[in-house]
């Protein structure tokens, strides 16, 4: 059944024009993401090169969250694959670069940095 009623036809322009929005933050995304996995598998890019691509990615990551484009938990796992793999290339990003990336006008303070994260049992 059609829709008829002009509140009906309204959302569904709106739906289009976020449809559109949203496929092309996914798109860019998705791109970023692959160019960061080849950064990290070993296609030739120079070792300074290699986190700034990365944290490109998780940036992209952390605002198709915040938009909702992408769920939160998702973004979350594709970040922490990324990271992982950064860290296994032991090329970690700068402390700063680091902490620009996370919570980010969240509200929460950041932790120091000396403070040891507690073990659970």
């Amino acid at each position: 059944m059609a829709k008829r009623t002009a509140s009906a036809k309204k959302q569904a322009r709106a739906g289009a024009r976020r449809a559109v929005r949203n496929r092309a933050v996914r798109s860019e995304v998705k791109t970023l993401v692959v160019k960061a996995r080849r950064a990290l598998g070993g296609a030739p890019a120079s070792g300074s090169d290699r986190p700034a691509i990365t944290l490109e990615a998780l940036r992209a990551l952390d605002r198709a969250a915040a938009k909702g484009v992408l769920h939160p938990n998702n973004a979350a796992r594709r970040k922490g694959r990324l990271a992982k793999a950064l860290a296994k290339l032991g090329s970690a990003p700068a402390p700063a670069a680091a902490a620009a990336s996370g919570s980010k006008g969240k509200g929460k303070a950041a932790a120091p940095a000396s403070a040891a994260p507690k073990k659970r049992k």
